[in-house]
C-alpha cells in the first residue's frame, strides 16, 4: 500500500503538522483506515457508500428533511419566489461495519430535491467539526484538488505515456507537472482581478496563446503585430507588462 510508505516519509519531513486524508467511498476500507488510525496527527475523511444499515439511520432524518422541503417550496409558491433547489439537515452517529476493527464517526447529510432524496454519508476519524462543517467544507474540499488532477491530465497531457521507456514517460510527465507550475503562477499573479483569475489551462491557452499574431524580426527586437480587432489586446498588454517587470534572475558565472 503506497499510504504506508508515503505517511512515514511526510512525517519525517513535517514532524508536527496535522495530515488528513481524503477520499471518496473506494479509500473507506478497514485496511487504509487502520494504517492511518495507528499514526500520531494523522486523520482521515472518506465518503462511505450506502448500504441497509445506513439508510435506515438516515431514515429519520431524511423524513425531517422531506417535511422541510415541502415547507420551503410552499412558502416560495405563496410568495412567487424560486423554488429552493434542495433542502439538507445532518447529523452524526458511530458505526461499524463487519470487516472494520472498531466504530467509527459517521456523518450523515440528509438532502432532498425535487427529484427526490440523495442521501449521503462520511466516515471519518476527525471528533471537533461539527457534522456540516465536516461533510461542506472538509470533505467537499476535495473536488477542488480532483478538478486540479483532471486539469493537468485534460488540459496539459499528463496522460501521453505513451513511449516505451520510463525514462521517456517520466520525462513526459514531469513537462506537463512544470506547464501546470507555470499556470498556477501566472493565474495567482499575473491574471489576477481579470476574467481569467479563475481560468483552467485550456482557457487561458485558448485565450492568451492561440492568437493569430505577425512576427517581425530585427537585429534588436522582436515586434509582435497582433490584429486591429484581436478581442484580448488589453488583456495580453496588462500580461506582458507585468512579466516584463519581473526581475531577470542572476547568472552564477563563477
Amino acid at each position: 500500500m503506497i499510504l504506508a510508505r508515503l505517511l512515514p516519509y511526510l512525517r519525517q519531513r513535517w514532524p508536527y503538522t496535522p495530515i488528513l486524508v481524503r477520499g471518496d467511498s473506494h479509500f473507506a476500507t478497514p485496511e487504509v483506515m487502520d494504517v492511518i488510525a495507528h499514526r500520531r496527527l494523522t486523520d482521515f475523511v472518506f465518503g462511505l457508500a450506502g448500504n441497509p444499515v445506513l439508510l435506515r439511520h438516515a431514515e429519520p432524518l431524511l423524513q425531517e428533511a422531506r417535511h422541510l422541503h415541502q415547507q420551503r417550496t410552499a412558502l416560495a409558491q405563496a410568495y412567487g419566489q424560486r423554488l429552493p433547489a434542495s433542502s439538507r439537515l445532518y447529523e452524526e452517529f458511530c458505526y461499524a461495519a463487519a470487516s472494520w476493527s472498531r466504530p467509527w464517526r459517521v456523518v450523515l447529510k440528509a438532502e432532498v430535491m425535487s427529484a427526490g432524496d440523495n442521501p449521503r454519508f462520511v466516515v471519518t476519524s476527525l471528533a471537533a467539526p461539527p457534522p456540516q462543517m465536516l461533510y461542506e467544507d472538509l470533505y467537499c474540499a476535495r473536488g477542488n484538488c480532483e478538478n486540479d488532477i483532471k486539469a493537468v491530465k485534460c488540459d496539459l497531457q499528463s496522460d501521453r505515456t505513451s513511449a516505451t521507456t520510463f525514462l521517456a514517460n517520466a520525462m513526459r510527465l514531469l513537462l506537463a507537472c512544470a506547464a501546470y507550475v507555470l499556470h498556477h503562477a501566472l493565474r495567482t499573479h499575473t491574471l489576477q482581478h481579470t476574467a481569467l483569475a479563475n481560468a483552467q489551462p485550456s482557457t487561458v491557452i485558448l485565450t492568451l496563446f492561440k492568437v493569430a499574431t505577425q512576427i517581425k524580426q530585427y537585429k534588436d527586437r522582436i515586434l509582435l503585430h497582433l490584429p486591429s480587432s484581436c478581442p484580448v489586446k488589453a488583456l495580453l498588454h496588462r500580461v506582458t507588462a507585468l512579466l516584463s517587470a519581473v526581475p531577470l534572475p542572476l547568472v552564477n558565472t563563477s
